[in-house]
């Protein structure tokens, strides 16, 4: 469906999927000025050229507020390093080429650190969030022509069940407020002979799983969850340029040096990747840091599942041949 000579922030023509629905009905949907319909009157509205089917954030906002902040930092295609890359294909367990011609819902999209790996390979995707994270994936994938993104909810997801090749969810399901009913309403969306993709946070065990929850980090985080998204924002970022200073000049070579690193990140809240990409650089490593300090201090769940746990959630949702590394 193509349509022309509209303002208003409407894009010039608009192509839906023919995955999309109606959440409410289930039923195809149409696009006019600033709204989508379908056929029981239901209006969907479109603002910053985004159709939105939530009417706001919810307990995603932080993660809004972060992508917006850091719309570029994790892109591949920013920083030139296949970080993005390489953890997409693990997760794959299959090179991104094999999506070539595929169709991908690719659930709690972020700022698109895989949805342009995923268009660039040749897929045709569905991204959604339930945050503004869209606005962000939308400047950063516009330019290609089988990329679609949305606002949505995980749980009412507005498109057609058994549709997609691929159902993609990274980082995502252990910030929901239920896990397992989130694996379900994924399992749900993928064709038969498809592939759901996913992670999670490992639950740890022992004294490592009560340690967990008394760390500095976590008892910051306690904090932080109860601000405002914004202020929650200001407060990791303060709390990063107070820390990553330290975490910076304890950088270096040396038995004694990781020693020291070792012990400060068991006490330091803030997160740094000095050790595992150095390739970045001082500026861009700062920027990650205060992008995932922000992350693990701002989120409002933070569910652990073990292996067993997520095999079993897979398996109640109806999936077969599983494998859970």
């Amino acid at each position: 469906i193509r349509f022309r000579g509209w303002s208003s922030g409407w894009r010039p023509w608009l192509r839906l999927p023919p995955e999309l629905r109606c959440p409410a009905h289930r039923l195809p949907l149409t696009a006019a000025p600033g709204a989508l319909h379908c056929a029981r009157d239901c209006r969907i509205p479109v603002i910053a050229e985004i159709p939105r089917f939530v009417a706001g954030e919810g307990y995603a906002a932080a993660f809004g507020q972060q992508w917006l902040t850091y719309r570029r930092t994790q892109l591949d295609s920013e920083t030139g390093a296949p970080i993005s890359r390489t953890r997409l294909e693990r997760c794959l367990g299959a090179p991104l080429e094999s999506l070539r011609g595929r169709s991908v819902l690719e659930a709690g999209c972020g700022a698109g650190r895989f949805t342009e790996l995923l268009l660039a390979a040749g897929a045709r995707v569905i991204a959604c969030d339930l945050s503004r994270a869209v606005e962000a994936n939308r400047e950063n994938c516009r330019q290609w022509p089988e990329h679609f993104v949305c606002q949505a909810d995980i749980l009412d997801l507005p498109v057609a069940d058994a549709a997609f090749d691929v159902v993609l969810c990274i980082g995502v399901i252990q910030h929901t407020p239920d896990p397992e009913a989130t694996i379900r309403a994924l399992a749900a969306k993928v064709r038969p002979g498809g592939r759901l993709v996913i992670d999670h946070y490992a639950r740890p065990h022992g004294v490592a799983r009560v340690a967990a929850f008394l760390t500095p980090r976590a008892l910051l985080r306690q904090a932080l969850i109860r601000m405002p998204a914004a202020a929650g924002t200001r407060a990791a970022s303060a709390v990063t340029a107070a820390f990553l200073p330290i975490h910076r000049r304890l950088w270096r070579r040396g038995t004694a040096a990781r020693g020291v690193r070792r012990v400060l990140r068991l006490v330091s809240p803030v997160l740094d990747y000095y050790d595992r990409h150095p390739e970045l650089g001082p500026a861009r490593l700062a920027e990650w840091s205060r992008l995932d300090t922000n992350d693990a201090l701002t989120d409002r769940y933070k569910h652990l599942r073990d292996a067993g746990e997520i095999r079993a959630a897979l398996e109640s949702a109806g999936l077969g041949g599983i494998e859970v590394a």
